[in-house]
């Protein structure tokens, strides 16, 4: 195990008091497969879960990214065996406005019912009383945002953080139009959205929020279910010692410093790959070598 450091430094998010290490965790590649279907169903190894979110939390990770739709249920469940009771600082962010078809499909779940259910399950499966942070998932597109209102479910979203159900709201999947309708109903603390080394459609709107002090979260960091591939990352990974996919995690902590990486893994070997990014410091002139990626 890795020995406890600040992993990239910190970030408070907006308006809260909670404060997270830069480099965290993302849960989606804790749930297992079953032939077509991802991201379904529980690991082959439980252990080897329950230790690679332990080794995490053990090395100064204290962002969790997770959904309760991941399984369905399986990663909550495995977060509240492998680390309930929860450090006090460690910050859960989890999503909702999604479910699952028996097919393995993702459905939009925006209704006050299907917004609520969702809210109780999370809460249920992690063992908590309150979520620490809840982004709402636009689906009117699968990994790509698409213009349109997400004022109803975003309203009932801040009538359920006005229960006590859940403490900050979030945002994922959506446009600069979405996040500032969000902003005229709730406090926004975090953007998720699809982003990295040669997936660049947000370079603008990374600025505009961290001049708010909000924070952005990439999904697919290595480039998700088809990881990134690029002869100028493997050369700038070759020049510094490491391997492609650390060199992409550490651009992603030096490009902006309101971007909270999530690199999901359910192999503790891999883990520590990941963690050591946090250290790796790259040269403006290898930077611009890999910005002709995107």
């Amino acid at each position: 195990m890795i020995g406890q450091t600040d992993l990239a430094g910190s970030f408070t998010l907006h308006g809260t008091s909670m404060t997270v290490n830069r480099m965290g965790y993302g849960a989606m590649q804790l749930a297992g497969r079953d032939g077509n279907k991802l991201v379904w169903g529980p690991p082959r190894d439980i252990d080897a879960a329950i230790a690679v979110l332990r080794e995490s939390v053990a090395s100064g990770v204290n962002h969790i990214d997770t959904a309760d739709f991941y399984g369905p249920h399986v990663t909550n469940q495995i977060i509240r065996k492998a680390l309930s009771p929860y450090p006090d600082d460690l910050v859960i962010v989890t999503k909702v406005s999604v479910r699952r078809g028996e097919d393995g499909s993702w459905i939009a779940a925006f209704s006050r019912e299907e917004l609520t259910a969702a809210m109780h399950n999370n809460l249920r499966n992690l063992g908590l009383d309150v979520l620490d942070v809840v982004n709402l998932r636009s689906m009117l597109s699968i990994h790509e945002p698409a213009e349109g209102s997400i004022e109803a479910p975003l309203t009932i979203l801040a009538e359920l953080q006005q229960k006590g159900l859940v403490r900050h709201i979030g945002l994922s999947n959506v446009t600069p139009a979405q996040i500032a309708e969000a902003r005229r109903i709730a406090p926004i603390v975090c953007v998720q959205n699809h982003y990295n080394l040669a997936h660049r459609t947000d370079d603008a709107l990374i600025a505009d929020l961290a001049r708010d002090g909000i924070a952005y979260v990439p999904f697919f960091p290595l480039g998700g279910f088809t990881p990134l591939q690029s002869g100028a990352l493997s050369e700038v990974a070759a020049r510094l010692g490491a391997t492609p996919m650390q060199v992409a995690l550490a651009w992603l902590l030096q490009r902006s410093p309101n971007i909270l990486v999530i690199p999901g893994t359910s192999s503790v070997e891999h883990l520590r790959e990941n963690l050591e990014a946090a250290r790796l410091q790259i040269p403006p002139e290898l930077v611009s070598d890999l910005d002709t990626i995107g």
